[in-house]
């Protein structure tokens, strides 16, 4: 049998998606990559700069709990749910320059984190309505994009020269940019999702689904490690004797942006390889960086950078793969369901080792040893993947390529 021809326009969309992404994930860490300078200028304690850096997440966790409990991905067109929160997230982000003190900051990046849960769980769904051949590369293509709009503010940053208030309000007007792309530039695909009328019940029943449940459990374990990295890697090279700010934002930056065309290059491995294949591997050298990046913490700047770059590149590689597998094996009918519940759990888990990060960072002693807690993460997350590979169910994924 003759496969049908790839639907007309798809990479156009997928393109156009992918900027839109690019410029709306640019708030997410637009605070941590001016945390500095918010420290100083309200004089807050470690404790309480934690806390801003986690807001965003647990803000996350509630926007996507509150989707997943109303079937709301379900029953929007993705691009219309995108479009406003966008705009609600630069108007959230705006308005950080008007914010007293850390009190109302750490309130508006909750809202900021509520939003997000409009955007990106969204754009997922509406790329896999153009791939069903090549789905795998084109998630990656979207996480790809949502990696290096996270990286931006810190280049921004590096740059120097931008007071804080400038940090925010280019990131704040990136994401207004975006949502008007989405609306401009975007529309569902050919292999649309069905619509779901709200009920209860279809929040156990999507997550009843072993192979979907499994898949959830490869993912918790990524994400474990992925935004605890993300979020103190600053903070980790800032500690290093002789750095300085300038020279660590743009270190953060290339870690961090070094995932984005890892995300392809992953993508496109695991639509031939298998997903639980690539994300097993992934996730073994992602944790193999995460302990053994202290040891290169005081050494030569081209061995942390060597060992920073292959981190930054593995901890974010696989993540779409988790969102495919779900694509693949969970009832259509409950696919927005799923994954934003996925997304809200992974991302509930990451506030606690955010959290718990400079925590260990203190009972050791300082940075360098802090990133050995969240080796656990990727161990956990590749048990997981590897009972999924031995479902039935696991036939269904990437065409049969486990």
């Amino acid at each position: 049998m003759t496969a049908s021809p790839a639907p007309e326009g798809r990479t156009r969309v997928l393109l156009a998606l992918c900027g839109c992404v690019v410029l709306c994930m640019t708030t997410w860490f637009s605070a941590a990559a001016v945390l500095p300078q918010l420290r100083a200028l309200w004089a807050v304690s470690e404790a309480v700069a934690g806390w801003l850096t986690i807001a965003v997440q647990l803000g996350f966790v509630l926007g996507a709990l509150g989707a997943a409990l109303t079937g709301l991905p379900d029953r929007l067109p993705p691009r219309t749910l995108m479009a406003a929160s966008a705009l609600g997230a630069a108007l959230a982000n705006l308005a950080l320059l008007a914010a007293p003190g850390p009190g109302s900051a750490i309130a508006l990046r909750v809202a900021t984190g509520v939003l997000m849960a409009g955007l990106y769980p969204p754009a997922l769904k509406l790329v896999a309505t153009w791939f069903r051949s090549g789905r795998g590369v084109a998630l990656g293509s979207v996480i790809g994009a949502l990696t290096l709009g996270s990286a931006l503010p810190h280049a921004v940053n590096a740059g120097g020269g931008l007071p804080w208030q400038g940090v925010i309000l280019a990131a704040s007007a990136a994401t207004l940019a975006g949502g008007v792309g989405v609306l401009l530039f975007l529309r569902e695909g050919p292999y649309p999702f069905p619509r779901a009328r709200f009920e209860p019940a279809r929040l156990r029943q999507a997550l009843g689904n072993r192979a979907v449940l499994l898949a959830t459990g490869g993912y918790l374990g990524h994400m474990w490690e992925l935004y605890a990295m993300w979020s103190w890697m600053l903070a980790f090279l800032a500690a290093r004797p002789g750095a300085t700010g300038g020279d660590a934002s743009l270190l953060t930056f290339l870690i961090v942006a070094a995932g984005a065309p890892a995300c392809v290059l992953a993508g496109w491995l695991a639509d031939r390889l298998g997903r639980t294949t690539l994300t097993i591997g992934l996730m073994a050298i992602s944790g193999g960086c995460a302990g053994l990046i202290g040891f290169a913490w005081a050494g030569p700047a081209w061995l942390l950078l060597a060992i920073g770059l292959l981190w930054g590149a593995t901890v974010i590689a696989d993540s779409a793969q988790f969102s495919a597998v779900v694509t693949e094996v969970g009832d259509p009918a409950l696919v927005g369901t799923a994954l934003t519940a996925q997304l809200g759990l992974g991302f509930g888990l990451t506030a606690l080792a955010i959290w718990a990060l400079p925590l260990a960072a203190g009972a050791l002693g300082g940075w360098q040893w802090a990133f050995l807690v969240l080796v656990p993460g990727p161990l956990l997350g590749i048990l997981s993947m590897a009972r999924l590979r031995a479902l039935p169910e696991a036939r269904r994924i990437a065409g049969g390529r486990r």
